[in-house]
């Protein structure tokens, strides 16, 4: 691992070069680096943060590299650390990864709280490349400015608008499915950091986007905010207890709100 201590928690670097390493002996040559992404890359993370992670890679993964992949995040995930049970992230071959117009293609993706890769085009974006080259910290490999080409904010803010609407029509249409109190927290951090992202011109964390969204916003939303943030821990329990009531019905009106400050 390029760096012995990538995060002040101990117990989470342990994990990151268990992976890395693990991932490394599979890939052999078709390995390129490993780099952390999200909270952990623009330096706003908490005991409570995803670890979110990308591994690049020469090509397209074979049958038998997802295979031998599939038992390594089986076996991560069962360490008695719990770190190991919040990783997500993604394998982009490096010519996919370079350009931000080969957006929406699918990738070897490992879900938030999952052990095993499915095919998910959740990683593939402008925003997560943006993240990678400018603030992307190395686990192993080049730096990310070299294997990310540089991205307009205009390619920001276009895809977070598209984001903001599609997603926002998929809850509306759907409301019950996101019915739980962790997604119904979420999706309030996630519009409040949208926004943020929108009107700055760069992607922030969740805590930016909350702090800014409580600064900037009708103050009616406050306490929704607030709430959504401190509910944050343990999304495991949080995920199978339906939301309050009027807090989901607050957060299906919030979409609508943060869609339309968009659009001004």
């Amino acid at each position: 691992m390029n760096k012995p201590f990538p995060t002040p928690y101990p117990e989470l670097n342990r994990v990151l070069r268990d992976l890395v390493d693990s991932v490394q002996a599979v890939l052999s040559t078709n390995f390129v680096g490993a780099y952390l992404q999200g909270s952990f890359a623009v330096g706003d993370f908490d005991l409570h943060s995803d670890v979110d992670f990308i591994m690049v890679i020469e090509e397209e993964l074979s049958r038998e590299e997802v295979h031998d992949l599939q038992a390594v995040h089986e076996r991560i995930y069962g360490l008695d650390i719990p770190w190991a049970q919040h990783l997500e992230g993604s394998y982009f071959p490096k010519q996919v990864l370079r350009d931000h117009a080969r957006l929406e293609g699918q990738l070897w993706y490992l879900d938030h709280g999952s052990r095993s890769l499915i095919q998910s085009a959740h990683c593939n974006t402008a925003l997560v490349r943006w993240v990678v080259r400018e603030h992307g910290v190395t686990l192993a490999g080049p730096s990310p400015a070299l294997l990310v080409d540089p991205i307009p904010v205009e390619t920001l803010r276009k895809e977070i608008i598209a984001t903001m609407h599609d997603w926002g029509q998929e809850i509306l249409a759907n409301p019950d499915h996101f019915n739980n109190r962790f997604y119904q927290g979420f999706i309030v951090l996630s519009y409040c950091r949208m926004l943020h992202d929108h009107y700055r011109g760069f992607p922030g964390s969740k805590r930016a986007g909350a702090e800014w969204a409580k600064a900037n916003l009708d103050p009616c939303w406050a306490g929704l905010i607030d709430r959504a943030w401190n509910g944050r821990p343990d999304p495991a329990v949080s995920s199978r207890q339906r939301a309050d009531p009027k807090d989901f019905k607050a957060t299906l009106e919030f979409i609508h709100y943060c869609r339309n400050k968009a659009n001004t």
